[in-house]
């Protein structure tokens, strides 16, 4: 699979990690290690722009090559990701509006809603569509914003998502407003909500990432911090993504028992605290930035 069919809040931003097969771990690309090095050192940083040097190093320190970083750059610049500035003989990059959008959305699956969802109204989102077989890149498209959205195939052209989820921006930017509608409903007593569930998620699949997460991560915390912070938290915070990407953050109450959501963000979370102030300070010294014009 490419990096364009893979699904994000916006199309074609993220790229695909695929599982490695020896412990389960993803083998991270450099688009999601660049774009987690932003969220972690620039995004809060306000209008600010980072050496290429600084950031051959930092990815360096990951297992990314010189020439990847480089194509990366360039790449995530003629995506509209990324903005270059010069400053005398040296390039600097620096986050545009788009990467801001889908850094903060990111930020807020991984600190404010977090992966589990203990406090569910009943409310569903239910959106249908109907698009003919010459337009299956559309469907596919919008299957994909779909999927990254929470939703998931309830029948082939009805999807469903727990809560209240705002999918009226996705819908039109993929030009398909004639072609959907959303409704916001509740399930009759009848529906057995769990086996709707089970039917229309593939919970085996989400709950194997979070077990591979926490059995890494916590033979990390237990060999203790390590002496590069940066690297660890820039893995971790990739990691964590690429774990919570395919969860819907289904209502906890519906799962089944001791589904591993719970200890594996609570592990991602004690080894942030540990990785962060290190790795804030490591940075400050480390990194070449300058004012975003």
């Amino acid at each position: 699979m490419e990096d364009d069919d893979i699904p994000h809040d916006i199309p074609h931003d993220i790229p695909h990690d695929s599982p490695d097969a020896s412990d389960g771990a993803p083998q991270l690309r450099p688009q999601s290690l660049m774009l987690a090095f932003f969220g972690n050192h620039v995004l809060e940083q306000g209008d600010l722009c980072v050496y290429s040097g600084s950031i051959i190093d930092v990815l360096g320190r990951v297992g990314v090559g010189e020439q990847a970083v480089r194509s990366t750059l360039t790449r995530m610049v003629s995506r509209g990701l990324l903005r270059r500035q010069r400053e005398g003989r040296r390039m600097y990059f620096g986050l545009t509006e788009q990467a801001t959008h889908v850094l903060r959305d990111g930020r807020t699956r991984i600190w404010r809603k977090g992966a589990v969802n203990d406090d569910w109204d009943g409310d569903w989102t239910l959106l249908g569509f109907s698009l003919p077989e010459s337009r299956q890149r559309e469907r596919h498209d919008l299957r994909s914003r779909l999927a990254w959205s929470g939703f998931g195939a309830l029948y082939s052209g009805l999807w469903i998502a727990p809560g209240r989820v705002d999918v009226a921006a996705v819908v039109a930017e993929l030009g398909l407003r004639d072609h959907v509608k959303i409704f916001h409903a509740s399930a009759d007593p009848a529906v057995d909500i769990g086996l709707m569930i089970r039917e229309t998620w593939d919970l085996e699949s989400i709950a194997a990432r979070y077990v591979s997460f926490d059995k890494r991560w916590t033979a990390h915390l237990n060999a203790g911090p390590g002496d590069d912070p940066i690297g660890t938290r820039l893995r971790l915070v990739s990691e964590w993504l690429w774990t919570i990407r395919t969860d819907p953050r289904l209502p906890a109450r519906h799962l089944p028992p001791e589904w591993p959501a719970r200890p594996a963000q609570d592990t991602f979370r004690r080894v942030a605290e540990q990785t962060a102030a290190p790795a804030e300070r490591l940075a400050a010294e480390a990194l070449q930035t300058a004012p975003l014009r």
